[in-house]
């Protein structure tokens, strides 16, 4: 009966991938094979992943189905806009797969990562400096250094760099660091990240690692006076942001009435919600919609686009699987013993989510648009690799824990 339950999400994942390249496949004219190619090459590494942390049993196997298949919808979306899009998100894929192997086996078989927190701060400012000094602006922020033809975002690392800071900060011998004066140097440690984002117009990154640290010092701070002063200070800086800096205050008009300049700043946003309008509950089809009438549709906008194609049914299906996703981290923390990894799980799972939250809320109008990526899903080298990093980890992480037999397959 296990055997089969395993099974069964598997088989979901094949019955996709196949289903929607062939579909992609005979819709363009004349017939391009790469398409084919490209939605192989996809099922043999999700196909060979999961095998192998099957046999070798490396951890909780939804993990990684869930995030192959969030992979796979959004490959058929970029091989849909471009099938140059989908041939160099297959490279990123693979070198993603080898990132989660790596990640998985060296944060498994080290135990020291708790006792790095000052080297996570240093090598985030000086790739904050190196950004600065020599990076290149894209979309009017500046996080992006060009390596052999490349562009690479530093932040991506960052972001994993911050989540073993916070872990380390709140847990293990630094337990009684959770006192007013002492956090308020983490306080201030999460200000320089913020303020480095801040100076690379980086505000979609800035609230997801500031709404990170909220929600851990929320679990592991009982002082939540200090909570509230936190959320004061964004409140007021928010607001003074909003009044005096030009970018900020178009971004919030914008999301108030983007009807009242729709050619312009309003472009976007309208575009998107257009776009999933026109898709309906169910869908214009796979190669039937007008993605290229929304701007940024393989990055910042492939929710909407997807929406379009595949319908309000099929957006409700990627957010049910970062919820899964959300849930069985939380579940891996919660029986996870108080320590480092428990505070690294819960880390990871909750900037999954935040940042899935800020991405989809912006393209919907739920909330003001910020550039930001969706996991798994939007094109990109650094944000796919970043991700499966995470995954890696969260994945040793269910391991060791499984390992001692804390965490219930079922």
């Amino acid at each position: 009966m296990k055997a089969s339950l395993v099974k069964q999400p598997i088989a979901m994942i094949v019955l996709v991938n196949v289903l929607a390249f062939l579909l992609l496949f005979f819709y363009r004219f004349p017939l391009n094979y790469q398409t084919l190619y490209i939605g192989g090459c996809i099922l043999i590494l999700t196909i060979m992943t999961y095998g192998a942390i099957i046999f070798f049993r490396l951890g909780d196997e939804y993990l990684f189905l869930i995030s192959s298949m969030l992979v796979t919808i959004g490959m058929v979306m970029l091989c849909r806009l471009n099938y140059l899009l989908g041939i160099a998100q297959v490279g990123w894929y693979l070198i993603g797969i080898c990132a989660f192997y790596g990640a998985y086996f060296i944060y498994r078989y080290i135990n020291f990562w708790d006792k790095l927190k000052w080297l996570y701060l240093g090598v985030s400012v000086i790739l904050y400096i190196l950004t600065q000094a020599i990076g290149v602006t894209i979309n009017g922020a500046k996080n992006w250094i060009l390596i052999l033809g490349y562009t690479v975002q530093p932040v991506e690392v960052i972001k994993i760099f911050y989540i073993l800071f916070l872990a380390a900060r709140f847990t293990g011998n630094n337990k009684q660091l959770l006192k007013l004066p002492q956090n308020l140097t983490t306080g201030l440690f999460v200000f320089v990240f913020v303020v480095f984002l801040l100076l690379q117009r980086e505000w979609g990154l800035m609230l997801l690692f500031f709404f990170t640290y909220i929600a851990l010092l929320y679990i592991y701070d009982d002082n939540k006076l200090f909570l509230a002063l936190n959320i004061f200070v964004c409140c007021v800086v928010g607001t003074v942001g909003a009044y005096t800096m030009r970018h900020i205050a178009i971004r919030i008009s914008t999301w108030k009435n983007p009807w009242d300049d729709i050619t312009n700043t309003g472009y976007q946003i309208t575009q998107s919600l257009f776009a999933i309008a026109s898709g309906g509950f169910f869908g214009r089809g796979i190669g039937l919609g007008r993605p290229d009438f929304i701007p940024a549709a393989n990055s910042d906008f492939i929710f909407s686009a997807i929406c379009e194609e595949l319908g309000i049914f099929g957006g409700a299906a990627i957010i049910l699987l970062y919820l899964i996703f959300v849930y069985r981290g939380i579940k891996i923390a919660i029986l996870l013993p108080e320590g480092f990894d428990k505070a690294v799980s819960l880390g990871i799972t909750i900037m999954f989510a935040f940042q899935a939250f800020i991405i989809i809320g912006g393209v919907i109008k739920l909330i003001p648009l910020t550039g930001i990526t969706l996991p798994f899903i939007s094109s990109g080298g650094s944000s796919l690799i970043s991700s499966f990093i995470s995954l890696g980890m969260l994945q040793a992480i269910s391991a060791k824990e499984r390992k001692m037999g804390s965490i219930d397959k079922q």
